[in-house]
């Protein structure tokens, strides 16, 4: 059932964009920035993914997906990622794992 939830919240960010997050989430002034691959870089199959989380009031950490699947207890580094468009989300999250409206999703291209 989580990660039915999981799914659907990530649809919803690529089919509503930013203005819908609030709706889904919880807005505690939290951001997110991924700063490393760059939105649209080519990368190979193995390579680091560094973001930037200020926490708001209620984030704790932040959630890591690959093409929607969220990599649980991701090291900062993805491997064997196979050749192709993929998209990369990082999300806020309670301690309790509850998702926050701080999100920023990117795209690479592994060749």
């Amino acid at each position: 059932m989580q990660k039915l939830a999981v799914v659907a919240f990530i649809a919803l960010i690529a089919l509503v964009g930013g203005a819908g997050l609030v709706l889904a989430a919880d807005d505690d002034g939290s951001k997110v920035t991924i700063t490393a691959p760059k939105n649209g870089e080519a990368v190979g199959d193995t390579f680091d993914l560094k973001y930037d989380l200020v926490k708001g009031e209620k984030a704790a950490h932040a959630h890591v997906y690959l093409d929607g699947k969220y990599q649980k207890g991701f090291g900062g580094t993805f491997s064997g990622v196979g050749k192709g468009k993929h998209e990369i989300t990082v999300t806020a999250a309670t301690q309790d794992h509850k998702m926050l409206a701080a999100t920023q999703t990117i795209t690479v291209e592994v060749k």
